[in-house]
C-alpha cells in the first residue's frame, strides 16, 4: 500500500503540515528544524497498530510533553497524525487524559484517543469505514453493514491495536498489517560497549535490530539467502580493496573487515564509528525481507562525506523494492540522491517556532 500523503497536527514544533511521500521522499533541512518530528509522527501510526502507543509517548515524556507549545487556539489540546495510502484515509487525534477530583489519576502522562477515522477514497468521495469518539466506535464490516465495534475500548490505543475479529473488517485489518510491517531506524549504536562491536549469539537474521545489535547475523544472512554480490559490491565501492568476513564460533557471530594495505583484518571492536554504522547501514538496505515502507532518520550521521555517494546510490536501489523517507540535514545527499532522478526532496524552514514547508518558488529564489 504505497503512501501518498502525511499530516501531522499539534505535534511538537509542528502546527500543522501535510508532506507528500514519493517512492523515494527526502526530507532535507538543518538541526532544530522539525525533521525527526516528522519521522516520529509516522513512528507513531506504527506504535499505533501494535499496541504500544501509550509506551512510545512515554518515552517522549507524556502526552504533555509532545504537544504543540506555541500559541492555539481556545480549543482543547489535539495532536492528529494521518496518513492517506492507496484508496484509504486513516486519522488518529489523541489529547492528554482528563484530570481534576472528577478524574483521579496518576497517570497523567497517557494519551487519550479522543477521535479515529478510517476513509474508503473513492473517486471524490470518502466513505466512513470506521469512526471512533472516545471509547466507541462504529466500522462498517466485510459487507459493507454498519456495526458498532464488539469492545469497550481502552482509551490509551487506538482501535487498530484492540481489532479482535480482523476477518470482519477486512479494511481495518489490512491497515493494521501495513503500518505494522512499517521499519523504522534513528540510532545505531557504536559505542565501545555497542553490542555489535563484540561476539553475539546468532540466528538468521532477515530484518536488522533497530540498533544494529545482531548486525553480524544479519549481514551472513544476506551472504546466504540475500544479495550477497551487491553486498559485496557495496562494501568494495565504500571502501576499495575491503573484504568482509563473518566469523561463528559455537554459535556467536562476529565481524571482521579486511581492508588494503593492513596486514590483519579489524575486528567490529576496531572499527571506527562512521564504517560500523555504514555497515549497519547495508544491513538494513539490503534486507531480504525488505518493508513496504522504510524511514531513516539522519543516516548520514558519523559518515565521511566520502560515503555519502554510496550511501546515495544504496538507497536509489533500495526504493525499487520499498518506499522510501529519509530525513537529512546533509545537503551533499540530498543533491547525489537528486541527481539520481530518482527521488524527490521537500525542504523544511522553522518559522516563529513552527515547522513549515519551503515552497518550490521559495527554493528556487
Amino acid at each position: 500500500m504505497a503512501i501518498s500523503q502525511l499530516e501531522v497536527s499539534g505535534y511538537r514544533s509542528v502546527r500543522k503540515l501535510v508532506l507528500p511521500l514519493e517512492r523515494l521522499t527526502v526530507v532535507v533541512g538543518p538541526n532544530g528544524s522539525g525533521k525527526t518530528n516528522l519521522y516520529r509522527a509516522l513512528y507513531l501510526l506504527c506504535a499505533a497498530a501494535q499496541g504500544q502507543l501509550t509506551r512510545v509517548l512515554a518515552d517522549e515524556g507524556g502526552v504533555p510533553s509532545v504537544l504543540w507549545a506555541g500559541a492555539r487556539e481556545k480549543k482543547p489540546a489535539r495532536l492528529t497524525v494521518g496518513v492517506t495510502l492507496d484508496g484509504l484515509a486513516y486519522e488518529l487525534s489523541l489529547g492528554p487524559v482528563p484530570t481534576g477530583p472528577l478524574d483521579p489519576s496518576f497517570f497523567i502522562l497517557d494519551p487519550e484517543v479522543k477521535e479515529e477515522h478510517l476513509w474508503a477514497l473513492e473517486a471524490r468521495r470518502k466513505l466512513v469505514l470506521m469512526e471512533r469518539k472516545d471509547r466507541s466506535a462504529f466500522l462498517r464490516d466485510g459487507e459493507g453493514q454498519r456495526v458498532a465495534f464488539p469492545l469497550t475500548l481502552w482509551s490509551g490505543e487506538s482501535v487498530l491495536a484492540q481489532l479482535a475479529e480482523p476477518h470482519r473488517f477486512p479494511r481495518l485489518s489490512e491497515l493494521q498489517g501495513t503500518l505494522r510491517q512499517w521499519r523504522f531506524y534513528h540510532h545505531f549504536r557504536t559505542d565501545p560497549d555497542a553490542p555489535q562491536r563484540s561476539p553475539q549469539v546468532g540466528v538468521r537474521t532477515p530484518v536488522l535490530a533497530h540498533d544494529g545489535r545482531d548486525l553480524a547475523a544479519a549481514l551472513q544472512t544476506i551472504v546466504e539467502i540475500g544479495d550477497a554480490a551487491g553486498l559485496e559490491r557495496a562494501i568494495t565501492e565504500a571502501f576499495p580493496g575491503a573484504r568482509l568476513e563473518i566469523q561463528a564460533t559455537e554459535g556467536r557471530f562476529g565481524l571482521w573487515l579486511h581492508q588494503a594495505g593492513l596486514a590483519r583484518a579489524l575486528s567490529a571492536r576496531e572499527l571506527s564509528d562512521g564504517t560500523l554504522r555504514y555497515l549497519c547501514l547495508l544491513a538494513a538496505l539490503l534486507s531480504p525481507r525488505p518493508p513496504e515502507f522504510l524511514v531513516l532518520n539522519e543516516p548520514e550521521t558519523s559518515l565521511h562525506p566520502e560515503l555519502l555517494g554510496p550511501l546515495a546510490r544504496l538507497l536509489v536501489d533500495a526504493s525499487q523494492r520499498s518506499q522510501i523517507c529519509v530525513t537529512t540535514h546533509a545537503d551533499a545527499l540530498s543533491e547525489a540522491l537528486a541527481r539520481s532522478g530518482r527521488s524527490t526532496s521537500v525542504r523544511l524552514r522553522k518559522v516563529q517556532g513552527a515547522t513549515e514547508l519551503v515552497r518550490a518558488d521559495e527554493e528556487e529564489s
